[in-house]
């Protein structure tokens, strides 16, 4: 039986970006992590109407010697985990591209290949499923995966390259809309 998912872009998404000159930057290490307002719930709601939750984001500072894998691995394993300040989000999975443009990966964002593996690996129906992020890159990886493509605008000084379905301010706001879709369809 094939499976419905939300892939999420991590960094503008799930957590804080550090904008600097109109671009976002991710956490440097797990102490930078900060979830953004209504993230635990939105998720819960989405997991709960029964959506696989799967993060697809690029981490090229590891291809550029800036990150190491294992600082990648501990933000993630902090986001499964929680702390004291921060519950553990219910995320089925983690794909990861290290890899910088100039490598020319087929899993780097706008490329669908991160969504093509999660979805083969996990029984995901693409064109049932939601891309939601924070930037053209996702949604037009999301557009090339055929998923329906949410972009939470930030107002980011970069160009525009690929147009979502909808736009939204938040991941609490694509959740109901996610949500309403499915009513709406049923």
């Amino acid at each position: 039986m094939m499976r419905r998912a939300v892939f999420l872009d991590r960094d503008g998404v799930i957590n804080r970006a550090k904008v600097r000159a109109g671009k976002p930057y991710p956490p440097a290490n797990l102490a930078e992590l900060e979830l953004l307002p209504g993230v635990p719930e939105a998720l819960a709601r989405l997991r709960e109407a029964g959506f696989l939750l799967i993060v697809v984001t690029n981490q090229p500072d590891v291809a550029r010697g800036t990150k190491t894998r294992a600082t990648i691995e501990a933000i993630h394993d902090g986001l499964l985990q929680g702390n004291a300040t921060r519950p553990p989000l219910p995320i089925d999975r983690f794909q990861v591209c290290y890899h910088d443009d100039a490598d020319g990966c087929r899993c780097r964002k706008p490329a669908p290949g991160m969504l093509l593996e999660a979805a083969q690996a996990l029984n995901v129906e693409l064109a049932t499923s939601f891309m939601v992020g924070d930037r053209w890159r996702d949604v037009e990886a999301g557009r090339q995966a055929g998923c329906t493509t949410i972009f939470i605008d930030y107002g980011y000084a970069e160009a525009e390259r690929s147009a979502p379905a909808v736009r939204v301010s938040s991941l609490a706001a694509a959740a109901d809309w996610i949500l309403n879709q499915m009513r709406s369809n049923s």
